[in-house]
């Protein structure tokens, strides 16, 4: 089954800094593999934010073809990224658009962290647009494998280096 991306609207009461009360709609960005999971997990993430009663006001299908978080950030913009293809029969050059979830603190930002993300690609692409995204927060799907993952991988890097450093004294 493949993960897909849902925007969640959600509404509640939020306490400002200065301790008053204001009714908002947020929106919201997870992973899941059906409209179900988005809301069970929209619903246990909101709780975890808020002792507020929330209400879910939409889920619907995001169009992100990638989603990129970058450190320091704090902003999420939609990069809108044409993928340039010579078509065979007629010789002229085919488009193909699709957008990516940028974090950033500003749009210059975003384009140089949209250039990071196609780093790897191999064809060529132009960046046609940059917008800022009303989407507040991104709840990657998290099963707890990716830690015992990440723990494991240091484990092994520290033995490595410790292999290392024996070597080079001897």
């Amino acid at each position: 089954m493949s993960v897909i991306w849902y925007e969640c609207k959600v509404k509640y009461r939020k306490t400002h800094e200065t301790g008053e009360q204001k009714v908002v709609t947020e929106v919201y960005l997870l992973d899941a593999v059906s409209y179900t999971e988005a809301e069970t997990r929209i619903t246990e993430e909101m709780q975890k934010l808020t002792s507020e009663d929330f209400m879910i006001k939409n889920i619907k299908i995001a169009n992100f073809a990638e989603v990129h978080p970058f450190d320091n950030s704090d902003r999420w913009f939609r990069s809108k990224v044409s993928l340039i293809a010579m078509d065979e029969e007629s010789g002229k050059e085919k488009k193909s658009n699709s957008y990516m979830l940028v974090q950033a603190n500003d749009v210059k930002e975003a384009f140089e962290n949209t250039e990071k993300a196609m780093e790897d690609t191999m064809g060529d692409y132009t960046i046609p647009s940059i917008a800022e995204s009303p989407i507040l927060d991104v709840f990657p799907y998290f099963t707890g494998e990716e830690e015992q993952l990440e723990k494991y991988n240091m484990m092994d890097a520290v033995e490595t280096l410790s292999e290392e450093a024996s070597q080079e004294e001897e």
